[in-house]
């Protein structure tokens, strides 16, 4: 299935365990135009909170060559995890193809990619705010990526 941003969860199946097809663990993208903040800071939650039920990449349709620096404190500060040391700016075309797509907020136009299931988080950025937004946006990543571990068991 290929949809965009807007459409991607459906209301009503918000609580229900998607029906997938895929051997091993679901591969899940977490998906920006850029993979610098968001969806770095969930490839990274992703793969400490909830690796025994999924796979965890993140992504973007435009390369940048860092990850935001402040989210990279931010990680370290709150949850120990250096993101310079186990991440990197990444392309759709640098992943596996995903089963799962996680759209982290494209306010402007979402990439288009084939998913069997997907949902749009509608999280801002945080890039250019204090340290409270960039809190609470990692504390917004941490409940969902939570919530998508417990969905998928």
């Amino acid at each position: 299935m290929t949809q965009d941003c807007h459409s991607a969860t459906d209301k009503n199946l918000e609580n229900e365990k998607p029906v997938l097809r895929c051997t091993g663990k679901p591969k899940v993208c977490f998906l920006c135009v850029h993979n610098s903040c968001r969806s770095q800071i969930a490839e990274a939650l992703g793969k400490k909170l909830a690796s025994d039920v999924f796979d965890s990449y993140s992504a973007g349709t435009q390369w940048q060559e860092n990850i935001n620096p402040d989210a990279v404190r931010m990680m370290k500060k709150l949850h120990g995890i250096n993101m310079e040391e186990t991440q990197y700016s990444k392309l759709l075309s640098d992943i596996p193809q995903p089963d799962i797509v996680i759209f982290m907020g494209c306010n402007v136009s979402c990439p288009r990619v084939s998913y069997q299931y997907a949902e749009n988080w509608g999280l801002d950025d945080p890039s250019g705010q204090n340290d409270e937004v960039f809190t609470e946006t990692i504390k917004k990543i941490e409940k969902h990526v939570l919530a998508l571990k417990n969905k998928l068991r």
